[in-house]
């Protein structure tokens, strides 16, 4: 069986549930339960701490897991990414007081808090910066007011947190991060993991299209061709009606309603979308 690896508690473990329920895989229906096997599907889910989860991946004590980019970075696994999901996004970035730094470039001899040591290591080792770097677990908003740190290097989302603690953002993005699947690097694929892979690039194919119908005179066809090209050319069929056709074509959703506009003053008529809840491209 396919043994893979979930995040048990956060947004993070909602989302990779989410996902691998709407994927057509059983899913534990209480947070109590630290593992499940769906034997129709051939997998065993086990349920851990997102920060471990890149760890026993990479040991290959599991065949593959859900995690966040940012954790796998951080703990130096021998794992390798194969999807990028989607969800969980977020930014790691530096945060300290106004005017203490505007780039990384400025950090040398400064002591820099965060929770994610092998990441800001890392690039700090590749821009040159010699800094001492405190680990904390959990929040780090508070290490500068309360005189262990400097500045703090964290994931930033709105950036309210960090505001509230009188600091501000500054400098590029230490790294962009988002919900991964990942595999211990160099070994042979596992059995099922293709069914795994494109089972979830079919769902997240089908949360960012919409499948799209209308009719348009045959004149007309090309100008509605260059805006919904589909994937693969769109489905036309004649119509009952002389001289038109009904078109079939999926389309980003996030471009849906401009596109419905356009086919409209160029003439489609019935025009209709619908979601897609599974496919395979």
């Amino acid at each position: 069986m396919l043994r893979v690896a979930v995040p048990n508690k956060g947004s993070l473990s909602e989302a990779a549930t989410e996902i691998l329920t709407e994927a057509g895989y059983r899913q534990r229906r209480t947070t109590k339960d630290l593992s499940l096997t769906d034997p129709e599907n051939e997998v065993e889910f086990y349920y851990l701490r997102p920060r471990d989860i890149a760890v026993y991946v990479g040991s290959g004590t599991l065949d593959v897991g859900i995690s966040g980019r940012d954790l796998v970075l951080d703990s130096h696994a021998d794992a390798d990414v194969i999807v990028e999901l989607g969800f969980a996004a977020s930014t790691f970035r530096f945060a300290g007081p106004p005017g203490i730094a505007s780039s990384v470039k400025d950090l040398n001899g400064l002591r820099i808090a965060t929770s994610y040591t092998g990441i800001l290591s890392d690039h700090l080792a590749d821009n040159g910066v010699e800094a001492s770097v405190v680990h904390l677990d959990g929040a780090v908003e508070t290490a500068v007011q309360l005189g262990v740190a400097d500045v703090v290097a964290d994931v930033v989302e709105t950036g309210t947190t960090l505001r509230q603690a009188g600091l501000e953002v500054f400098g590029d993005p230490i790294i962009r991060s988002e919900a991964v699947l990942i595999k211990r690097h160099g070994v042979e694929q596992p059995s099922g993991l293709e069914q795994l892979v494109r089972r979830l690039q079919g769902v997240l194919v089908a949360r960012n299209y919409v499948m799209m119908d209308y009719d348009i005179r045959t004149e007309a066809l090309e100008m509605a061709y260059a805006l919904t090209p589909g994937l693969e050319g769109p489905t036309v069929s004649p119509l009952h009606r002389e001289g038109w056709v009904a078109v079939r074509a999926m389309v980003p959703r996030a471009d849906a309603q401009r596109i419905m506009d356009q086919l409209w003053e160029v003439g489609a008529r019935a025009i209709l979308t619908t979601d897609i809840h599974a496919c395979r491209i």
